[in-house]
C-alpha cells in the first residue's frame, strides 16, 4: 500500500470513532458485523436497504481489502429524463455503430455539478440531506426549460446550457457543495465553467460531420424533467480497465476467479506481466478477490456501469407540488429518494441464513398445444401430405423437424403460442427477481425442453447454460396415451432444432428404461432417483438449480427433499389436476438444521383467463 493511501486509510479509521449507529446500521452490528465494515458495506450498496448490504458482506467474506476503510468517491450529475433521455440514448447507439466507440460512450447522458469528492462511510446520510436541502432551496427557481445549443469542435460534440438556467443550476451546485461541507465535512468542488451535456469525445476527426448530423437529429422540443442524482464509485479502480464477464467460469487452480455472467471485473492494464496469453489479472467487483481469468469470457464495459446510484432529487415541471404525481411515495419527498429504514432483524437474519443455500426451483411447462385443441390437434394442423400449417394464431408458427416426420408430435406436443408467451412472462419475471440460475434440467418432452430454452432466454443464458434432458423427470407414464411411450425428440434432433443441450450429461433414468403404464410406486421411485443425483451432480453451484418438467413434478421431485413420503395415489392426482402452466415450487436447504424446505418461489403465479375461437363467418350484422 502506498503511504499516500495509508495515511488516508487511518485518518478515516481515527473518524469512526465515537459515532451514532444509522437505523440501517443496527441490525447488521447486531449480527456481529464490525463498525467499519457494515459502514463499508452500506456505502458500496447505496445505503438502500440492510438485506443489500448484507449480501455485499457475504460475498465478500474472501475480500483482502474487507477491513480497510476506504471510503467511496462521489459525484453529483444533473440527468435527464423521459423523452429526451431516449433520443440521447438512441443518438448513443447510433454514433457507436456509425463511428465506433468514443469517450462519451463510457458515462450516461449528464451534466457535471461536481467533480468527484470523498466522503466518509458514517457519512454518507448527510449527504443526502445536503441534496435535499440544495433541491428545496432552488425548487422554485429551476428552469421549467432548460435550454440546449450545439456545440461541435474536431474533438468534442456536446450541447452547451447558457443564460439564467445556467445560472441557476451552478447556484444549485454551489448549494449542494457548501452544505455537504457543513454536514458532512467533505470539501466539494461544484462546477463553475461551461455547463455542457457530452454527446462524443475523443472521436476521429473524420467521424466529426457524421456525429453532428446525428446529433442536429435529436428533437429538443420535448419539455423534460431533470433529476440531480447522486453517483459513488469505488476509488481504488479509477484507472483500470472495467471487464464484463459473459460467461461463468469456475476455477481450475486457487489463483483463479470465478466467474458468474454479469460479474465486472477490474483490471489494471500496468500489471499484467504475471499474465500468460489469453489471460488476465483482475479483481472482482462482487467480491473483491483478485486472480487470474480467461479474457475470452468477458467483454469491454463502460466506466459507469459499476457506479452506484445513491439518490436523486427530481426538479418537477409542476408549480403546484402537491398536483406531482408521486410513483413512489413511500420513500421519496419532494423529489428525494430518501433512505429506506431497515427492516426487522428476524427477517435480515433469515436472509443471512439462506445466502449461501443450495436451492431447487421446480417449474411447470407452458400451455401445449393440445391442451387447447383437443386431442386432435395435429389432425387440424396438417395437410393430407403431412405439412404442418398454421390454423389458429395459438399454434406455433413452426415445429422442429423430426427423423419420423410429423406425426411423433401427436403424443409429444409443443408449446402453443400462449405457452410461449407464458414461459417468456415468467423467464422475464426471473430476471427481475434477481436469482441465480446455475444449471438446468428438462424432462425431454418437447413442451418442456422448450419451455427451459425460453427461460433462459430472458434470463440471458441461453448461450451459457446447457440443458441437460433427464428422462427419469418425465411425466407419469401411466397418464401418457398409447400402450408405449411416447416417441420423444433425439439430443441430436434437438440440437439441431437450436436447443443448447449437454450432450454430455448422463441421465439418472436412461429414456429406455422409461416403462409404460408404469406404477405409481415405479413412478416415484425414478422421480426421487432423479432428483437426487440432480442436487448431488451441482454439489458446488452457489445459484439455484433450474427442473422444468411436467405438474406432477412440482409434488414427486419436491417431497424426497423435503424427507416427506409419497402422497396417496388419489390425492396425488387431485393434486396434480390444480397446478396451472409455469406453477413453481422453490426448495431451500437449511444447513443449520439439516434438512430442505419449501419455500416462496422468487415471482408470483401467472393468471390469466380463456380465449374462445370466434367465427367471423357466424357475426351478420343486425342479426
Amino acid at each position: 500500500m502506498a503511504a499516500g493511501e495509508t495515511q488516508l486509510y487511518a485518518k478515516v479509521s481515527n473518524k469512526l470513532k465515537g459515532r451514532s449507529t444509522p437505523l440501517l446500521l443496527e441490525p447488521l452490528l447486531a449480527m456481529g458485523f464490525p463498525v467499519h465494515t457494515a459502514l463499508k458495506a452500506l456505502a458500496a450498496t447505496g445505503r438502500k436497504t440492510a438485506e443489500e448490504a448484507l449480501v455485499w458482506l457475504h460475498e465478500h467474506c474472501n475480500d483482502p481489502s474487507l477491513d480497510d476503510p476506504i471510503p467511496q468517491e462521489y459525484a453529483l450529475f444533473l440527468c435527464p429524463t423521459g423523452p429526451l433521455l431516449e433520443k440521447l440514448q438512441e443518438f448513443w447507439r447510433e454514433s457507436k455503430r456509425q463511428c465506433a466507440k468514443n469517450r462519451a460512450h463510457e458515462v450516461f447522458p449528464h451534466v457535471t455539478l461536481c467533480d468527484f469528492f470523498t466522503c466518509e462511510d458514517q457519512k454518507v446520510e448527510c449527504l443526502y440531506e445536503a441534496l435535499k436541502r440544495a433541491g428545496d432551496r432552488l425548487l422554485g427557481s429551476f428552469p421549467v426549460a432548460v435550454p440546449l445549443a450545439l456545440h461541435s469542435s474536431i474533438s468534442y460534440l456536446g450541447f452547451f446550457i447558457n443564460g439564467s438556467p445556467a445560472d441557476v443550476i451552478r447556484e444549485f451546485a454551489m448549494t449542494f457543495a457548501t452544505e455537504a461541507s457543513l454536514l458532512a465535512d467533505c470539501s466539494v468542488k461544484p462546477c463553475t465553467k461551461q455547463l455542457h451535456l457530452t454527446l462524443a469525445h475523443k472521436f476521429y476527426p473524420h467521424h466529426q460531420r457524421t456525429l453532428e448530423q446525428l446529433a442536429r437529429a435529436i428533437p429538443l422540443g420535448h419539455s423534460c424533467q431533470w433529476t440531480a442524482a447522486l453517483y459513488s464509485r469505488d476509488m481504488r479502480f479509477v484507472h483500470y480497465q472495467t471487464l464484463r464477464a459473459l460467461f461463468q467460469y469456475k476455477p481450475q487452480n486457487v489463483d483463479e476467479l470465478t466467474l458468474s455472467p454479469g460479474d465486472y471485473i477490474f483490471v489494471d492494464p500496468t500489471q499484467q506481466d504475471e499474465a500468460s496469453e489469453g489471460w488476465v489479472i483482475g479483481i472482482s467487483q462482487r467480491t473483491g478477490c483478485r486472480g487470474f481469468l480467461p479474457e475470452n469470457y468477458t467483454d469491454r464495459a463502460s466506466e459507469s456501469d459499476t457506479w452506484v446510484k445513491h439518490r436523486m432529487y427530481t426538479f418537477s415541471l409542476a408549480t403546484d407540488l402537491n398536483s406531482r404525481k408521486d410513483s413512489e411515495a413511500s420513500s421519496r419527498c419532494n423529489g428525494e429518494f430518501l433512505p429506506q429504514t431497515a427492516r426487522s432483524l428476524s427477517s435480515l437474519q433469515a436472509l443471512q441464513a439462506t445466502v449461501e443455500r443450495k436451492s431447487v426451483l421446480v417449474v411447470r411447462h407452458g400451455e401445449r398445444v393440445d391442451q387447447i385443441f383437443g386431442k386432435s390437434w395435429l389432425q387440424q394442423c396438417s395437410t393430407p401430405d403431412g405439412k404442418y400449417y398454421r390454423p389458429d394464431l395459438n399454434f406455433p408458427c413452426s415445429l422442429p423437424r423430426r427423423s419420423r416426420g410429423i406425426k411423433d408430435f401427436e403424443n409429444d406436443p409443443p408449446l402453443s403460442s400462449c405457452g410461449i408467451f407464458q414461459s417468456r412472462i415468467a423467464g422475464d419475471a426471473l430476471l427481475d427477481s434477481g436469482i441465480r440460475i446455475s444449471s438446468v434440467f428438462a424432462s425431454p418432452a418437447l413442451r418442456c425442453v422448450q419451455t427451459a430454452k425460453l427461460i433462459l432466454e430472458e434470463l440471458k443464458l441461453e448461450k451459457k447454460i446447457k440443458i441437460r434432458v433427464e428422462p427419469g423427470i418425465f411425466e407419469w407414464t401411466k397418464w401418457e396415451a398409447g400402450k408405449t411411450t411416447p416417441t420423444l425428440m433425439s439430443l441430436e434432433e434437438l440440437k439441431e432444432a437450436n436447443f443448447n443441450i449437454d450432450t454430455g450429461y448422463r441421465p439418472a433414468f436412461p429414456l429406455s428404461a422409461l416403462l409404460p403404464a408404469e406404477s405409481y410406486q415405479e413412478y416415484v421411485d425414478r422421480c426421487t432417483a432423479s432428483v437426487v443425483q440432480i442436487v448431488n451432480t451441482c454439489p458446488q453451484d452457489t445459484g439455484a438449480i433450474l427442473i422444468v418438467s411436467h405438474g406432477s413434478a412440482l409434488d414427486s421431485c419436491t417431497r424426497p427433499l423435503l424427507g416427506l413420503p409419497p402422497r396417496e395415489c388419489g390425492d396425488f392426482a387431485q393434486l396434480v389436476r390444480k397446478i396451472p402452466s409455469l406453477g413453481m415450487c422453490f426448495c431451500e436447504e437449511n444447513k443449520e438444521e439439516g434438512k430442505w424446505e419449501l419455500v416462496n418461489p422468487p415471482v408470483k403465479t401467472l393468471t390469466h383467463g380463456a380465449n374462445a375461437a370466434f367465427n367471423w363467418r357466424n357475426w351478420i350484422s343486425g342479426n
